[in-house]
């Protein structure tokens, strides 16, 4: 498929989105817009104010609608969903009735899904077809995992609008690799940049209380905290500072590293990393820079741990135990556990833990053991978080408490 090189109107910062939604699956509850909250993220980082995240309903009207009104509004509308063969896949004709042009099958396009069909031995539906037009002012975004490519749409203001198919394994990589990178060609957001800092074990409120209100309620930079199932995040922004006649005085760069410096200096202890840093990244570090590997066993979290760190390379084998086992926190031999773990698996390390959870909290123990080299940690935890969320809290613990344990003993 070629990548039509359209023209675009220079001059016009991308400084504001919209993000629309489109399906009724979502709008019937039936699926989440996980897009929306990846997108925005995204356009943040790079200093774009997300104005809206809006889901529709299959409604051509309404669709065309709130394409028209956001290209009004803002620099950026990305719409996601509504890119199929089917008929309720309306989001070409909305956008194509919002601008005032009239879709036509483009014959590049045309041949590319012809050909992909051809290679699955197959030959193109008809209804298909819809998946080859393009507008005067629009050109395709490859999409290298399905059959829906994507529309890049100029307006003669220099407004953007980019549509790309719903399902993330389709729509992060035509945003990442393709429209992501002209966008910032364009001129993306306010030329803010930005940095993340990951932190565990302190609370929110704790945070802001270190930090100060002087430091959050700066106009530059600008320091803020999220709240994450698994971390809390200052997320520290700063923009060029200029003067009057619009010199730079300091750079964006020199004032975001004069802050990070400052948070990471109140918040010494309570940093595990930056940016999009997983705890699966942490330990996976963790182990191979005391080169071993580890097991674990666990009960009581249906699995939580092992889902967290299940990409990492030095996890030879998990186990997870019914909740049954763990009833009684205190009495489960998680020290006995986490070395048996490590002996069954031919491994250095052993990792076991136990949870039970509660209406009002969830009770955490575990033991990260070296059986050859005879020393066992055990971390004792009371978590105010329960249910499902505690279990992953408890996961989250045990990881922490590994990445340490693995840190103290290099």
């Amino acid at each position: 498929m070629t990548d039509q090189q359209g023209t675009s109107t220079p001059g016009r910062r991308l400084r504001t989105a919209e993000l629309l939604a489109v399906g009724s699956e979502l709008t019937a509850g039936e699926t989440r817009d996980t897009n929306g909250g990846e997108l925005a993220r995204s356009l943040s980082l790079h200093g774009v104010a997300v104005r809206r995240i809006t889901a529709l309903p299959d409604d051509l009207a309404l669709v065309r609608a709130q394409l028209r009104e956001a290209l009004d509004a803002v620099d950026l509308v990305v719409a996601t969903g509504g890119l199929g063969p089917t008929p309720d896949d309306l989001t070409r004709e909305a956008i194509a009735a919002a601008v005032g042009e009239e879709p036509a099958v483009d014959p590049e396009l045309e041949a590319w899904l012809r050909a992909l069909f051809a290679r699955r031995g197959m030959a193109l539906p008809e209804v298909n077809l819809k998946q080859a037009w393009l507008i005067p002012s629009a050109r395709s975004i490859p999409n290298p995992n399905g059959t829906a490519p994507g529309w890049w749409v100029d307006r003669p203001d220099g407004r953007v609008a980019v549509l790309l198919p719903g399902p993330p394994r389709e729509l992060r990589p035509m945003w990442h690799d393709w429209a992501l990178p002209r966008l910032r060609g364009r001129g993306l957001g306010d030329g803010r940049v930005v940095r993340t800092l990951r932190t565990y074990g302190i609370g929110e409120s704790h945070v802001a209380e270190l930090l100060g209100e002087t430091m959050l309620r700066a106009a530059n930079p600008v320091v803020a905290t999220y709240a994450r199932a698994d971390w809390l995040d200052v997320r520290i922004s700063a923009v060029d500072e200029t003067d009057t006649a619009g010199r730079v005085v300091r750079s964006a760069t020199e004032i975001l590293e004069e802050a990070t410096s400052a948070v990471r200096e109140i918040l010494e202890g309570f940093v595990m990393a930056e940016g999009e840093t997983t705890w699966a990244d942490l330990v996976a570090e963790a182990a191979a820079r005391a080169g071993v590997r580890f097991a674990v066993i666990e009960a009581g979290t249906h699995g939580a741990l092992g889902a967290l760190l299940a990409e990492v390379p030095a996890l030879e084998r998990e186990t997870a135990l019914g909740p049954q086992v763990a009833r009684d926190v205190a009495s489960w031999p998680v020290e006995a556990e986490a070395a048996d773990a490590a002996l069954a698996a031919g491994v250095e390390i052993g990792l076991a833990l136990v949870a039970h959870t509660d209406g009002t909290k969830t009770l955490l123990r575990a033991a990260v053991a070296d059986p050859a080299a005879g020393w066992t940690r055990v971390l004792d935890l009371r978590l105010f978080q329960h249910g499902a969320h505690g279990r992953f809290r408890a996961g989250v613990a045990a990881a922490a408490f590994l990445v340490e344990v693995l840190g103290a003993a290099r």
